[in-house]
């Protein structure tokens, strides 16, 4: 399927780190993309939930082109516009105070456990480093943002990694007390819903105790919003489902709509917990990602968020129906297949439409704004490959 230049030469200078589905994506337009054969695909995927409007959007197109035309970099020396507009966007929206920008969603959480632990070293003592995360959580490939997460196959060939992590059995507030209890503890990190770890969702009643315990134990409360973020769930964070407030929010994927940018987010708490020199970017806040950020932000107004909903709720029930069990929240959706998941997948792409895998789940993460009838035809060919 691939041309065999674009294949021979990926494999003789590209670091053998990905193991790629035979197809090389050559253009796209909205849910639509196409290969070098010109077999077309509604994707799925959206760049493993980045490309939140899908593929070249033109409106987006147009923020980025007029913006790199403008200015494409300056550094953290000097102030950009469109950086400064992102930043009052992401607070004003979220009820957070201060933004630190990164490229990806491991520095955004390399920012946030920086931050937990400055707060506690300034506030209770140096001694207060622990993070809490959750088993089956994925926090990033970072030597940090790796011990961070709490699945023991992606720390085995890269001890050893930083250390100070606790992991807590998702829902089991019980357990997270006791960890509480038992250690000092700087900062509490979850994923509402933990996408590599299986597109499972916590309890809203776990989540709720989790802030709990932070603020009864002076804990920065921190959800990585990574990838349930910037409209994925229905809600522009998934936190906003559960009637929590974090004191940090680490979100990026969607948040630039398919350029690379990271953004951790700062409560009240922490805001000025960070002075100067003690973090910093070369390419944080770079002024053409975040005018593609406040095209994507600008769009996703309270209408547009519940279609997200909406189409959520239309595939979770169309599955439901054909007898297979879903999880996850909004357009963030696993699927239980009971065959082998690579089969499902290899099904779906031999009849055009893309999806991804996490754990022994078929995992959706389609455009937010991908149109109903690409959905649910995508939908059909779906469950005829679980079957």
């Amino acid at each position: 399927m691939i041309t065999l230049n674009i294949k021979q030469t990926d494999e003789r200078y590209i670091a053998h780190t990905y193991q790629r589905f035979d197809v090389a994506i050559v253009k796209g337009k909205g849910s639509l993309c196409y290969d070098d054969s010109g077999k077309e695909y509604i994707d799925m995927t959206s760049g493993i939930g980045v490309n939140a409007f899908g593929y070249s959007d033109p409106v987006w197109a147009q923020a980025v082109a007029q913006q790199a035309e403008l200015l494409q970099h300056t550094s953290n020396l000097y102030y950009t516009a469109p950086c400064a507009e992102l930043a009052e966007i992401l607070c004003t929206r979220t009820g957070m105070e201060k933004v630190f920008f990164s490229n990806s969603g491991a520095e955004a959480n390399e920012c946030a456990v920086k931050l937990a632990r400055k707060y506690a070293a300034d506030h209770k003592g140096a001694e207060y480093y622990n993070i809490i995360t959750l088993n089956k959580s994925f926090h990033g490939r970072t030597l940090t943002t790796l011990a961070a997460t709490g699945q023991d196959a992606f720390h085995e060939k890269f001890t050893p990694l930083t250390e100070g992590f606790l992991y807590a059995e998702p829902n089991d507030i019980a357990g997270l007390e006791k960890l509480v209890s038992e250690n000092k503890v700087a900062g509490i990190l979850i994923e509402t819903v933990q996408g590599e770890g299986g597109v499972n969702a916590l309890t809203p009643d776990f989540v709720r105790a989790v802030e709990r315990v932070c603020h009864e134990n002076d804990i920065i409360f921190m959800v990585d919003e990574v990838q349930t973020g910037n409209g994925r769930t229905g809600k522009l964070y998934s936190y906003m489902h559960f009637g929590v407030q974090p004191d940090v929010v680490s979100t990026a994927k969607g948040l630039a709509g398919g350029l690379p940018m990271g953004a951790t987010l700062m409560g009240g708490k922490v805001a000025d917990v960070l002075s100067y020199g003690d973090h910093g970017s070369t390419f944080g806040g770079n002024p053409v990602c975040a005018a593609a950020a406040v095209s994507v932000l600008s769009r996703m107004d309270d209408a547009f968020l519940s279609q997200v909903a909406e189409k959520g709720a239309y595939i979770r029930s169309r599955i439901e129906e054909a007898g297979f069990a879903v999880s996850g929240l909004g357009l963030m959706i696993g699927i239980k297949t009971e065959k082998p998941v690579s089969e499902v997948l290899m099904k779906c792409m031999e009849n055009g439409v893309l999806c991804l895998s996490a754990k022994e789940k078929l995992r959706l993460l389609p455009p937010l704004n991908i149109p109903t009838e690409q959905l649910a035809k995508a939908v059909d060919v779906i469950i005829e490959a679980l079957k």
